[in-house]
């Protein structure tokens, strides 16, 4: 993350289940991160990792986020 200059919005489970209390209409994102591990997952090249070298492993990461991203906008079938 910090090298790509990313910020974390990791929060803990307890603070979610505050959260959706206090705020009407509130809801948990975490759903999104575990169903987008899910879909990597369908990769045996990415859930078994093959890869020795972690650049290898790096470049077939990108490749899956592109596959499952063209599978959503439709234009891959």
């Amino acid at each position: 993350m910090r090298q790509f200059e990313y910020t974390a919005h990791i929060r803990a489970r307890g603070e979610e289940t505050q959260a959706i209390k206090r705020q009407a209409g509130f809801k948990a994102c975490r759903w999104v991160i575990e169903r987008t591990h899910s879909w990597m997952n369908r990769f045996r090249r990415i859930l078994i990792r093959w890869e020795k070298i972690p650049e290898n492993y790096l470049a077939m990461l990108h490749v899956v986020c592109a596959v499952i991203t063209l599978r959503c906008a439709g234009t891959l079938g």
